[in-house]
């Protein structure tokens, strides 16, 4: 059996770009979740704000 080496080459090729792809778009996730994360999310009502100034 004859391996056909364009077949193969082109298989590879796209293994490398979506291998790539996905490093590059997981990256830019981490920083999204990172900065998602440093923010700070808690919403206070009115009332509570006035609970702990008293105290």
């Amino acid at each position: 059996m004859e391996l056909n080496w364009i077949i193969l080459a082109v298989v590879l090729v796209c293994a490398i770009a979506l291998i790539l792809y996905l490093i590059k778009k997981n990256q830019r996730d981490k920083k999204d979740v990172t900065k998602f994360f440093n923010t700070d999310t808690t919403i206070r009502k009115e009332s509570e704000l006035d609970e702990e100034e008293e105290y």
